[in-house]
């Protein structure tokens, strides 16, 4: 367990954080979550010792080993496996196994093991030191951004590691979907506070934000309070008879706290501009394939038609073509062979990441942004700049002062200058936080045009998606429907489900994906028998209940006539004695009732788990 008492932390006069108390209990694994250059990363680094807190203490146990992924390249060993054994713990120096597994979860061939190190991209690079971090089984890992350079199957085999991790666990990261499935507490930093809860993120920015209505709401009520009783002391202070009223108010008020209104967070909102388009289709994909000089095709003979209104996720591992598609597709690059056919007036706007540059170092990012469109006027761009966290004088900021995340935002707001029809995003996320991320979903989803989008974050996939190209299997091929289908129907290959031999085969001739009608026959068929096998008992208990309440119900109006022709007679032993009858059959009918609803209610939530599966089938 781990123990921060009143800690404080400022760089330059900054407040990060303060007076932050909070425990680490065995076993809990913690989202931190907080705005980017709120602290986040600087409480992992006072936690491993690499810095030292203003004021405050924190409290770790003798020989507790803390983990954590690091973000330097320095490798020491020949091999990747060699590389990855170093993290083995004490006693288990020898357990290469260990190593190799988390290495093939990580995206790491059998072939991978034996090369050195320095063969592969910053991003497996990266990898590897998770490998190294993952294997090390500390008492307490921290993990800042793991599923940076993570591709959606790798995250998927990471997300069930961490949720079988037994003990302490801090991670930080963008991916909203991601913390929620892995982590049992959240952690914020929120207003130079910090806050633990058990539970997920939506449950801590709830609090938040329903707390922060209430002060809100508190502090306009007691401003207006306030100068309702400053108007009373300058009416009456100057008469005689109501002095004691007054001096009674001056000290109330003297009293009296000011609270003082919540500061604003600049967080990044915005939105893409679209222009109306006339016509369905928006682009026509035929034949398309791509290679580079000496290699394999990445995809060949492929076939997609884009029409308005479309979101297209393109999704599966690194390094299978994904970004050489999406480039193909904006123009970026040509195609080995085959066509694309772009409606003539189609106007489409590109973000790539990794093309910060294409950036003139020596604008400014007002500049850059007023580069992006003859139209955008000085305003324009001051707007958007501040859309983009460039408020006041840092849109003055020259770009090559500017970090990478800050690069990446700059090439977002010059796509928010120009109107399109549609949109190319590769992997927008990167160096966003989890706030922003959430602007991004909204934006998107709200974008009147058509959206092609490269994306690991199945939080994007769920939300967004109607048709999916799929990198997997060793082939691609396009799915139509949403992410929650793919995965009922088709599912990763990675995916270790246990009713995986139930789902149906994926043919992929031609990059085109169909689903075999026979193996969807036997779903539906299973979905029946499991219907019929859950919801008879079900509407069996349901007719029982019904019955006896009818009889019940009969019962008790029998007892009410009978009590009121003894109330007429006179009879007080006899009304006693139905009065006690009636009682015990009310509170009996009262139970079957509450009975009947909790069975209603199972009955009528199973049913329309069922109807939604097999609508799912088609």
């Amino acid at each position: 367990m781990i123990k921060i008492i009143n800690l404080c932390k400022s760089y330059g006069g900054q407040i990060l954080f303060s007076d932050a108390s909070f425990n680490i209990n065995s076993r809990e694994r913690v989202g931190l979550v907080g705005r980017n250059g709120h602290g986040k990363t600087t409480l992992f680094r006072l936690i491993l010792g690499q810095e030292s807190p203003d004021e405050g203490s924190i409290g770790i146990p003798r020989h507790y080993r803390i983990g954590h992924l690091e973000q330097q390249l320095l490798f020491t060993k020949s091999t990747v496996l060699d590389e990855a054994c170093i993290g083995l713990p004490p006693g288990h120096e020898h357990d290469a196994w260990r190593a190799e597994k988390i290495l093939f979860g990580l995206g790491f061939s059998q072939e991978d093991m034996l090369r050195p190190p320095s063969e592969f991209s910053g991003g497996f690079q990266v990898r590897l030191n998770l490998a190294k971090a993952l294997v090390a089984e500390p008492d307490m890992l921290l993990l800042d951004e793991p599923t940076n350079y993570l591709d959606i199957i790798s995250i998927r085999w990471l997300i069930r590691f961490l949720r079988e991790w037994k003990n302490e666990l801090m991670l930080i990261t963008h991916d909203r979907s991601f913390m929620d499935s892995v982590t049992t507490h959240t952690l914020g930093i929120h207003r130079k506070r910090m806050r633990k809860i058990e539970g997920s993120t939506d449950k801590l920015y709830g609090q938040i934000a329903s707390e922060e209505e209430v002060y809100e709401k508190t502090r306009i009520n007691d401003e207006k309070k306030r100068k309702e009783v400053e108007v009373f002391i300058r009416r009456f202070r100057a008469k005689a008879r109501l002095a004691n009223m007054v001096q009674s108010r001056i000290k109330t008020l003297q009293k009296q706290e000011t609270q003082n209104k919540l500061e604003r967070i600049e967080s990044l909102e915005f939105s893409f501009k679209s222009l109306p388009f006339s016509t369905k289709v928006m682009m026509d994909v035929n034949n398309l394939s791509f290679q580079y000089d000496n290699h394999e095709p990445l995809f060949e003979k492929f076939n997609l038609s884009v029409a308005n209104g479309d979101r297209i996720c393109i999704v599966g591992k690194n390094g299978k073509g994904k970004t050489t598609l999406l480039k193909t597709l904006a123009g970026s690059l040509s195609p080995t062979t085959g066509d694309i056919n772009r409606h003539p007036s189609l106007q489409s706007g590109y973000f790539e990441q990794t093309n910060t540059a294409q950036l003139d170092p020596n604008r400014t990012v007002e500049e850059e942004i007023i580069y992006s469109n003859a139209e955008c006027t000085q305003q324009q761009a001051r707007n958007i700049a501040g859309s983009m966290m460039f408020s006041g004088n840092l849109a003055l900021k020259k770009i090559a002062v500017l970090s990478g995340g800050e690069k990446s935002r700059v090439l977002l707001g010059k796509m928010l200058v120009s109107p399109s029809h549609l949109l190319l995003l590769d992997e927008p996320t990167n160096h966003l936080d989890m706030e922003s991320c959430d602007s991004m979903i909204e934006a998107i989803d709200a974008f009147q045009g058509a959206v092609i989008l490269v994306t690991h974050n199945e939080m994007f996939l769920h939300t967004l998606a109607n048709r999916l190209i799929v990198f997997d299997r060793g082939k691609y091929f396009l799915f139509e429907g949403s992410y929650q289908r793919f995965l009922q129907e088709v599912g990763w290959e990675s995916d270790d489900y246990p009713d995986k031999e139930k789902r149906s085969s994926v043919q992929t001739t031609g990059g085109n994906a169909s689903v075999d009608k026979k193996a969807l026959r036997k779903q539906k068929a299973e979905i029946i028998q499991k219907r019929s096998r859950l919801l008879k008992p079900l509407e069996t208990k349901i007719k029982q209940l019904e019955t006896k309440i009818e009889t019940l119900e009969k019962s008790v109006s029998e007892v009410n006539q009978q009590l009121l022709d003894a109330s007429v007679k006179g009879d007080g032993e006899a009304i006693a004695e139905l009065g006690k009858k009636e009682r015990t059959t009310q509170y009996k009918l009262n139970d079957f009732y509450t009975e009947l609803e909790k069975l209603t209610d199972e009955f009528e939530a199973k049913s329309v788990e069922f109807e939604e599966k097999m609508s799912l089938l088609g």
